[in-house]
């Protein structure tokens, strides 16, 4: 987590969605397909979706996960689909935070263009609830961990 200097700073400068941008989630699985990525699965959220699914930890581990970094990705079909994704998200209420976090990551929020390439893939953003800045910044912060696993990856 950055430290609360870096947070204030964060928090007090200027972005473009500083009134605000709408989102809601329509589960069509636009951000589940597409081509082949990583779907992070942290050490402590293989428990609760192992549990959701009725399984054990070794099995969904073995079946469903792959390693990756210091702990797994979900296994994606040979067109780059989740392997949860069939007509919704199997595993919607337990889904990693990745999922969760989604579209507010910080590499889509770097720029309004940013913003606007990957809308042009999502047709929940600009639709439902108006998340305010700080929302925004609050969702940001919870998914600091991920932007750590993956910001040698990033462009």
């Amino acid at each position: 987590m950055p430290d609360d200097e870096q947070l204030r700073i964060l928090h007090e400068r200027s972005y473009f969605f500083d009134h605000g941008l709408k989102f809601a989630c329509r589960r069509c699985g636009a951000c589940c397909n597409g081509a082949p990525g990583i779907i992070y699965v942290s050490a402590g959220e293989i428990d609760p979706i192992a549990g959701f699914l009725d399984i054990g930890r070794d099995v969904f581990v073995e079946r469903c996960l792959y390693p990756f970094r210091d702990s797994y990705s979900i296994r994606e079909d040979d067109t780059g689909r989740c392997i949860f994704y069939e007509n919704g998200c199997a595993i919607y209420p337990v889904r990693p935070l990745q999922c969760r976090t989604f579209p507010f990551w910080f590499q889509n929020l770097r720029s309004l263009k940013d913003w606007r390439r990957v809308a042009s893939g999502c047709p929940g953003i600009g639709q439902g609830h108006l998340y305010t800045k700080e929302e925004i910044m609050t969702i940001l912060e919870s998914a600091y961990p991920l932007y750590q696993v993956f910001k040698d990856l990033l462009p």
